[in-house]
């Protein structure tokens, strides 16, 4: 008992000193044990430390008992029987009474008279926790049923769209800071300013040469009407700048110069001039891109 209770004694001072640790290093980005490994050296001397404790005490208890006379040492094994008896005394008690089962010797009061070659039968109750606990669903059936239906407490529809809600924030927070991780088939179309002005950028120190300021086009296409070369939208704009345009005669690829966050603001930015109709612009080349929903995937 002794043993066991050391034992006890010793994973409550773990766990205490564990959620103490964790309390003390809360980053609010899960737990600190894993973020931080030296917390485990640091977990690692405490229990130590707790072991040191117990084995000194033991040690310091029995150089104690073997000082006492023979009279005490029986006076104190009595005392330690008393004690170890009583230790759980309550908890066993309750659970008796969780039980509610009768003791042998009471048996003969709640006997039936059934009998079945020799097995008797006991009207015994339902033990007390069964009851309670089924009280417990009652009152949980009505508090459910008045929250859920009275007062229109959010269902499993609405707990839905909410927790979708969620997703799609994280992921348009998630691409925001990851704008180099998409390619033709997952790249959408930009329309903050900032991207848009970055994209213009990138144009005005790369793409003049061919398709002039306005994009109205010059040695390239002009970009600005309904036709396209290598079909329109945003994921074949990134595809066309990505990859480059026709073998030999068209536009170099640019994926080796330009991040794929960079050819998704300059794709968007070009997108953005459609329309735009500037004077000097070249006549149309190439068919025109039939998608209508493209410009705005």
């Amino acid at each position: 008992m002794k043993t066991t209770m050391s034992y006890i004694r010793v994973i409550g001072f773990m766990i205490l000193a564990f959620f103490l640790l964790e309390l003390i290093v809360d980053t609010g980005e899960g737990w600190a044990i894993i973020q931080y490994p030296i917390i485990w050296a640091i977990l690692a001397m405490v229990f130590l430390f707790a072991i040191a404790v117990e084995i000194i005490a033991a040690a310091l208890q029995r150089v104690l008992f073997a000082g006492l006379n023979d009279e005490a040492k029986e006076r104190y094994k009595t005392m330690e029987a008393v004690r170890n008896e009583n230790r759980f005394a309550w908890f066993k008690r309750k659970y008796t009474e969780m039980l509610g089962a009768k003791p042998i010797e009471s048996e003969q009061e709640i006997v039936l008279d059934h009998n079945y070659d020799g097995i008797r039968e006991l009207d015994n109750n339902l033990p007390p926790w069964w009851t309670y606990l089924f009280y417990i669903t009652i009152v949980f059936g009505v508090a459910y049923f008045v929250y859920y239906e009275v007062f229109d407490g959010p269902n499993q529809i609405d707990e839905y769209k909410v927790e979708v809600a969620i997703a799609k924030e994280e992921i348009a927070e998630y691409k925001k800071n990851n704008q180099d991780l998409i390619d033709a088939e997952t790249v959408e179309l930009l329309t903050e300013p900032s991207d848009i002005a970055a994209g213009k950028t990138i144009f005005s120190e790369n793409c003049v040469a061919c398709h002039k300021e306005s994009g109205g086009g010059g040695i390239g296409p002009n970009l600005t009407d309904d036709n396209w070369i290598l079909g329109g939208g945003i994921k074949n704009v990134f595809h066309t700048i990505s990859e480059g345009g026709r073998a030999g005669k068209g536009m170099i690829p640019w994926k080796s110069d330009l991040k794929p966050g960079e050819i998704a603001q300059v794709a968007s930015y070009v997108l953005s001039l459609y329309g735009t109709n500037p004077p000097d612009g070249k006549d149309p080349e190439g068919d025109i891109w039939k998608n209508e929903s493209a410009l705005t995937e």
